[in-house]
C-alpha cells in the first residue's frame, strides 16, 4: 500500500487512481471533520467535496514539505473559517432571536455539543482535531503553526475543561447551622446499641 505522499506525488503526475485512492481514504474524515462542527449534513458533505476540489486545483503546486493528511486539514480549516464568516453574516440578517432548530439528535450527543460549544475556541479546535480526527501532537502543531509545547497544554485545558462541563453539578451536603447539638450524638449511640 503506498503512502498518502506518494500517492499525492503520482495524482501530481497525472495518476487518477492514486487521486481516487486518496479520496478514498479521506473522504469519510473530512466529512467527520465537517459534519462535527457544523449543523448540516449536507454542508458538510459540500465542504468535504470542496477540499477535493481545492486539491484538484491546487495539484499542481503541492510541495511534499508536510503530511499529506495535514495538508488536506488545513485546506478543511480553512474552508471552515470561511463558512463561520458567511453564517455569522447570514445569522446577522436574519432574525436574531432565533434558534436553530436541532431535529434528530440524541439527548447524550447533545450534551457533549453543549459542553464543546462553551470551550474557549481554541482549545476546542485542538480537542477535535486530536479525539475526533486523530491527529498527532505534531501534525496539529504543525497545522495550526503552534508549537508543541502549546498544542500539549491546550489540550490538556480543553480536556479538563469538558470533563467539568459535563459533570453533574455536585449535590453539597448541607448543615443546619441551627441543629441541636445533641442529635449526632444520639444517632451514635442508637447506632452503638444495635
Amino acid at each position: 500500500m503506498n503512502s498518502d505522499e506518494v500517492l499525492m506525488l503520482e495524482f501530481q503526475g497525472g495518476s487518477r487512481t492514486a487521486f481516487e485512492e486518496l479520496y478514498a481514504r479521506y473522504s469519510g474524515p473530512l466529512y467527520g471533520f465537517f459534519h462535527r462542527r457544523l449543523e448540516s449534513p449536507q454542508r458538510a458533505e459540500g465542504l468535504a467535496q470542496e477540499t477535493f476540489l481545492i486539491v484538484i486545483r491546487g495539484a499542481e503546486r503541492y510541495e511534499p514539505r508536510a503530511l499529506v493528511k495535514t495538508y488536506f486539514y488545513a485546506i478543511a480549516l480553512k474552508l471552515l473559517a470561511s463558512e463561520r464568516r458567511k453564517q455569522k453574516r447570514e445569522h446577522a440578517r436574519d432574525d436574531p432571536e432565533a434558534e436553530p432548530a436541532i431535529a434528530g439528535t440524541q439527548e447524550s450527543a447533545l450534551w457533549v455539543q453543549e459542553a464543546l460549544a462553551r470551550l474557549d475556541a481554541a482549545e476546542r479546535e485542538v480537542l477535535m482535531l486530536r479525539e475526533y480526527e486523530q491527529l498527532s501532537y505534531a501534525e496539529i502543531a504543525e497545522l495550526l503553526r503552534l508549537p508543541l509545547n502549546t498544542v500539549r497544554s491546550r489540550l490538556f485545558r480543553a480536556r479538563m475543561a469538558l470533563k467539568n462541563h459535563l459533570e453533574p453539578p455536585r449535590s453539597r451536603p448541607t448543615e443546619s447551622p441551627g441543629a441541636p447539638a445533641g442529635t449526632d450524638t444520639s444517632s451514635r449511640s442508637a447506632a452503638s446499641e444495635a
